[in-house]
């Protein structure tokens, strides 16, 4: 059976669609965002041979010494595919050790080196830098924090 092609019918076709739009999207500007945000970072980052998510890694680092992969992994919401190699690679760097647990091998250890360490002064004007990039004032930019970490905890469940 055929349907005639009808404005209304056209209009009706549209609406159902609507949801299919880019713009109607809350994903897209997340997304745009996010990574227009990570990609203020690469001019501060490239010079150091680092990348934004070896920093994530280092800002837990440098509040908790010692950490398993997995606790990290939980922290920076990456599974443990994305995880390893780039820990072996900031290993391999020298900015970290892992090892096995004494108490239980099944777990490795993070911890930093002492050229790890040293790259916290390096980056410590970063944030404050890049926050000035950010048209938002201090109100908007707690709100919005509060906002996205109700996204991610309520995602989370």
């Amino acid at each position: 059976m055929f349907t005639c092609l009808t404005r209304e019918n056209i209009m009706t076709k549209i609406d159902e669609y609507e949801a299919l739009q880019l713009e109607n999207q809350l994903c897209f500007p997340l997304y745009a965002c996010a990574r227009n945000v990570i990609n203020l970072y690469t001019p501060f980052f490239k010079p150091l041979g680092i990348t934004y998510t070896q920093y994530i890694v280092f800002l837990v680092l440098w509040n908790q010494d010692s950490i398993s992969v997995g606790e990290l992994g939980k922290k920076l919401y990456l599974d443990n595919g994305t995880l390893t190699p780039l820990l072996k690679k900031m290993q391999e760097k020298g900015y970290l050790t892992r090892q096995r647990s004494r108490n239980d091998e099944r777990i490795v250890l993070v911890s930093l080196t002492e050229k790890g360490w040293a790259l916290r002064d390096k980056v410590k004007n970063i944030p404050s830098e890049l926050g000035a990039c950010v048209p938002l004032t201090e109100e908007e930019s707690r709100t919005l924090y509060t906002l996205l970490y109700k996204v991610i905890n309520s995602l989370e469940k």
